[in-house]
This record gives structure tokens, C-alpha cells and sequence, in this order.
């Protein structure tokens, strides 16, 4: 088992010249690029279905097809970065991302958009598995999840912002001009890295990059109880997140009517799910990783479960859907940091193989559970608050598995 110390961990060397504060910036610039790829195309999903002449249910592939080559490829790039470390990778995958928006903007056919939007997801899974690695590089136990929970709380005012970009974007110009927007932000973050985000990976931990090795480096991961159970909670969980991405803008838009207003709403949420990430990464190594996640998830499952019982039997004003909303969403930032920092804890020697095989399976995951109840919406928001509740069940079942029965405690306490 674990040692319950570990939880306890600092920080373990001076992660760049800059400071803490800009290197938390850089890494939630990389994680914010993906962020900024699915919301900030929400508002523009009627345009896009208009100009393809393709149904409401159809445009939500934009997203499926982002997230499959995003969770895909970092089943590539986390053994590629252990081998060649953190940079050459990061800046290929930035450079793939970065063509992409730019092929999606001129794209002919809605077939050739998702093709495109599939692999600008394989470049940017490269920003993901490395932001995650150099976190895990540069940081150990509580510390390592105060500094993804600042990173997280940045990387969370994406989804705040970028919706009100794309609407703002798409009033004054072509949908087209929302790609290009990418493209231009990426390269502003890749000239960023390139100047001022050092090679975190040390010469003496990097593995060579054979079959055999980056077998024994998955079977390092897929063996750990704890991080395998976490990250297949982590994947449930968020697939309640990517089923709000979805069903939002059908649900603000054309069940309540809100139309240029559905950046407002998005908004909201997003603003509480920050200051939760922010308020974690205060807390957390006081309270620990376990009592903050565990209480939050139990909160959900409990919220939405009573949200569902009450939207199956009875219409729903925005008002109360709105109360909902704005109850569960802060326990996001309480889980989704913490989950991963649990899981990442006992890798520190395959840091970056064991954040490619979590980043894969929670995206993959995640996405896929959010795609099939995305298709669901039947004009009312019951499909998303019911969705909730079955993936907040399957996430605790899962961590009651890897805490063998025990909620609240750290491992060995």
C-alpha cells in the first residue's frame, strides 16, 4: 500500500528561472489551448449545422471527434516525452494544432471539418501529456495538487471566456474566423514555452523508447490499483462535463431561449468551478486530496440524483435548472485535481507514460460517456442531470474499489 506520506510531499526543485507563478502560467496556457478547442465553437453550432445543412444532434461530433484524436495520441507522446523529454514533443503537437485550425477554417464538407478537428486533437494531446509531466516532474504529493489546482483554476476561465470569444467572433465575421483564433493564440503560446519553459525531464530519468519498455512503463500504470481505479473514476466522472459540452448550447438555446445570452450562462458555471480550484489548491494540503474529492463527489451524486427524481415529473423553470447548475459545478474543481494528482502520485518514474495512459483513458472515456448522452437530449434537460447521476455512481463504485471500502482517509492513516 501506498505510504501515507506521501500525501504529504513538497515540492522538489525550482520548476524555472521565472518563478512558481509564471510556470503555472505556462502549463495552464498549454492545458487552456484544449479548453479553448471545444467551448469556443459552442456558439457557432447552429452556423456550423446551417452551413452543412446537417441536424442539431450531428454538430456534438465536433467535439467527439476533437476529443478521440486527443485522448488517442497521448498514448504516443507520454512514451515519446520519457524518451526525448518535454520540448521537441510539446512543440510538434503545437505545431500540428496550429495547422489544423488553420485547414478547419477552409474546410468544404462537414466530413473534412471533423477530419481536421480529429487531428488538430492528436497535436494538442502533445500539450496535455506534457503539462501534466512537468507538473509531476517538478512536484510530489500535496504540493503537486496545490500547484494543478492553481493550474486547473486557470486552465477552468477558459470555458468562461471562450464561449463569450466565439459569440463575439461569430457577430462580426464568418464561424471560419473562430479557427483562425486558435491558430493564432497557439502560436502566441508556443513562442511563450519555447522562450521561458525549460526541459524539466533530468538525463538520468529518461527511458529508451523500445516495445519492451514502454510495455513494462503501461504495465507499471495498468497494475497499480490505485491509479488505475482513479483514472477509470476520473473518465466516468468527467464524462459528465463532456455531456455539458454537448447538450449546453441545445439546452440555454433552444430550451429556454437564450440564444446570444448562452455565453452568460456558461459563464457562471465556469466562474464557480475556478474559485473552487482556487480554493482547493489553499486548502488541499491542509485538508489532503481524499476528504476534499471524496466529499465532493458524494455531494454531486447526491444533488443530481435529486435533480433527476424531480426533472423526470415535472417541467422545469430556468431559474431552478440554473440553482442546479450552479450547485454542482464548483465540485468539479474539488475532483477533477485531486483524482489526478492521486492517480499520478505512485509514477513518478514514468511520469510521462503514466499522464499519457490517464490522459487517454479519462478522455477517451470521458468523451465517449459524454457523446452517448449528448445523444439522448430530447429537448429537455433531463438527459444531462440523469447522465450526471449515473456517471457520479459509477465514479464512487470505482473509488470505493481502489480505497478498498473507505471514504475520507488517506492511505494508510
Amino acid at each position: 500500500m501506498q505510504d501515507a506520506s506521501a500525501e504529504h510531499g513538497t515540492e522538489k526543485l525550482a520548476p524555472m528561472g521565472g518563478g512558481r507563478t509564471e510556470f503555472i502560467a505556462i502549463v495552464a496556457g498549454l492545458m487552456a489551448l484544449n479548453a479553448l478547442a471545444i467551448d469556443i465553437l459552442l456558439p457557432a453550432f447552429p452556423n456550423i449545422s446551417a452551413a452543412y445543412a446537417i441536424d442539431g444532434n450531428q454538430v456534438q461530433y465536433l467535439l467527439l471527434s476533437y476529443v478521440l484524436g486527443f485522448g488517442g495520441a497521448q498514448l504516443f507522446f507520454g512514451p515519446i516525452s520519457d524518451r526525448y523529454g518535454r520540448r521537441i514533443p510539446l512543440y510538434v503537437g503545437l505545431a500540428i494544432y496550429t495547422v489544423c485550425a488553420v485547414a478547419g477554417s477552409f474546410a468544404p464538407t462537414f466530413e473534412m471539418v471533423l477530419l481536421f478537428r480529429f487531428i488538430q486533437g492528436l497535436g494538442a494531446a502533445g500539450t496535455r501529456v506534457i503539462a501534466l509531466a512537468v507538473v509531476r516532474d517538478t512536484h510530489a504529493g500535496r504540493a503537486m495538487a496545490s500547484t494543478m489546482s492553481l493550474v486547473m483554476m486557470v486552465f477552468m476561465v477558459v470555458p468562461i471566456v471562450a464561449p463569450f470569444i466565439g459569440q463575439g467572433i461569430i457577430m462580426i465575421g464568418p464561424w471560419q474566423h473562430i479557427f483562425w483564433f486558435m491558430a493564432v493564440l497557439a502560436v502566441v503560446i508556443t513562442a511563450w514555452s519555447m522562450a521561458r519553459l525549460p526541459e524539466t525531464l533530468m538525463p538520468e530519468n529518461r527511458r529508451p523508447l523500445s516495445a519492451k519498455v514502454i510495455i513494462q512503463g503501461f504495465r507499471l500504470v495498468l497494475s497499480n490499483r490505485i491509479s488505475l481505479l482513479y483514472t477509470l473514476a476520473t473518465a466516468f466522472f468527467f464524462g459528465s462535463l463532456f455531456a455539458f459540452l454537448n447538450l449546453a448550447q441545445p439546452i440555454f438555446g433552444e430550451v429556454y431561449g437564450l440564444d446570444t445570452l448562452f455565453p452568460v450562462a456558461m459563464a457562471s458555471g465556469g466562474v464557480l468551478m475556478a474559485m473552487s480550484s482556487f480554493l482547493n489548491a489553499r486548502i488541499v494540503e491542509k485538508l489532503g486530496m481524499r476528504r476534499l474529492s471524496h466529499g465532493a463527489l458524494v455531494a454531486h451524486l447526491a444533488f443530481s440524483s435529486v435533480a433527476a427524481l424531480w426533472f423526470f415529473s415535472h417541467d422545469v423553470p430556468l431559474w431552478l435548472f440554473m440553482t442546479i447548475l450552479l450547485v454542482m459545478m464548483p465540485l468539479f474543481g474539488l475532483i477533477g485535481a485531486n483524482f489526478n494528482s492521486i492517480a499520478m502520485e505512485p509514477l513518478g518514474k514514468v511520469a510521462g507514460t503514466a499522464s499519457s495512459v490517464l490522459g487517454f483513458t479519462q478522455t477517451v472515456g470521458g468523451g465517449l460517456v459524454g457523446a452517448v448522452i449528448g445523444q439522448t437530449f430530447d429537448g429537455s434537460a433531463l438527459p444531462l442531470v440523469a447522465g450526471s447521476a449515473l456517471t457520479s455512481l459509477a465514479t464512487l463504485a470505482l473509488v470505493l474499489l481502489a480505497e478498498k471500502g473507505r471514504l475520507f482517509s488517506n492511505p494508510g492513516a
